[in-house]
């Protein structure tokens, strides 16, 4: 029997999410510092950093690390449009949420954990009730993209606002599994 491949691995791996902690700092500094999470990230890593710090107090979005195998890989936040005065998305249906997704160590890139760590994260919420969630990479960041889209989001539309040009995507509830 020949073993399986590591796509079939990674889709079959579970993610848990935990909430950043002042001992994720240090990490998520070298995460952000790191060239595939500066070159789509923020103002650069200190400025970055200083945004999680404040979401970790913040009532609308939730800073989490992802971690596999009791190891940190990712940063992943949720937001909420509707509770933040002014957020370009408040046009989506109450419930929405949204997600920014790095993964953080290089190794990690490429072989399918954002797609799969996605797509478990949304089930549950939506398991708990979420009608819909949205993601707005830089249309040019096609990996982020094609991940999405394995993830079961599709595009609905190109804006520009404060946060720059994106891609916003969605995925809802009653679209079911992928």
């Amino acid at each position: 029997m020949r073993p399986p491949d590591k796509q079939a691995r990674v889709r079959a791996e579970r993610y848990r999410f935990r909430p950043v902690s002042e001992d994720d700092l240090p990490l998520l500094a070298a995460w952000l510092a790191e060239p595939h999470v500066a070159e789509w990230w923020g103002d650069g890593p200190e400025a970055s950093l200083a945004e999680i710090r404040e979401a970790m107090d913040s009532i609308s979005t939730e800073p989490l690390i992802v971690e596999l195998y009791g190891k940190a890989i990712a940063y992943l936040q949720s937001y909420d449009p509707h509770l933040e005065d002014d957020h370009p998305y408040q046009d989506q249906p109450f419930g929405t949420l949204g997600l920014d997704l790095s993964i953080g160590n290089p190794r990690m890139v490429g072989i399918g954990h954002g797609s799969a760590l996605l797509s478990q994260f949304i089930e549950e919420l939506f398991a708990e009730g979420v009608p819909r969630v949205i993601i707005d990479p830089d249309p040019a960041n096609a990996r982020a993209v094609r991940a999405y889209e394995k993830a079961g989001f599709r595009a609905i539309g190109e804006r520009t606002s404060i946060y720059g040009h994106v891609l916003l995507m969605a995925r809802d509830a009653e679209e079911g599994e992928i």
